[in-house]
């Protein structure tokens, strides 16, 4: 069987959130997103699992080549020093993030924290895989609501609510 490749992959994802724009998730068929992708039908199949799975490697894809382009070396758990650029990240990805709200697939977003921030192969003690756990769930809470109140707040203010969550007050 052949590897797909990330290039395709992320081919895939995007034909995905194109086609998302036109009509709802669940009346998009195979044909239709390996068209738009320039794949074939089976490779689709190959490549994900899921449509979701699809968007979820995405958002991977763009948080990773984000924080190349800023220097963000501390990118797979919390940092309190990478709040203003987590949230300068999904202020640049709006439109997407938008798009893949208005489409339902919200949790492909939430899928992709956790899978950057609490991925499997750690063995690190409990209390790490707890905090890691915290951490990811609770950025998704907060960027859930930012995205729901329509990014009113600009990425500083939601740094420093994060700040003062964090810091209890």
């Amino acid at each position: 069987m052949a590897v797909v490749t990330d290039y395709l992959k992320e081919c895939i994802s995007d034909a995905i959130l194109a086609l998302v724009r036109e009509k709802p998730l669940h009346k998009l068929t195979a044909e239709e997103i390996a068209q738009k992708a320039g794949v074939g039908r089976a490779t689709c199949f190959r490549a994900f699992s899921s449509r979701e799975e699809a968007v979820t490697f995405k958002f991977i894809r763009l948080w990773d080549r984000y924080a190349d382009e800023h220097g963000i070396r501390v990118r797979d758990r919390f940092d309190l020093n990478n709040a203003l650029p987590f949230f300068q990240y999904n202020y640049f990805i709006r439109p997407l993030l938008k798009t893949v709200y208005a489409a339902g697939l919200e949790e492909a977003i939430h899928e992709s924290f956790a899978r950057i921030m609490v991925p499997p192969e750690r063995t690190e003690d409990a209390a790490a895989a707890y905090r890691e756990t915290f951490y990811a769930h609770g950025l998704y809470g907060l960027l859930d609501g930012w995205i729901r109140r329509d990014f009113r707040e600009t990425p500083e203010e939601m740094a420093q609510m994060l700040r003062d969550i964090i810091q209890g007050q």
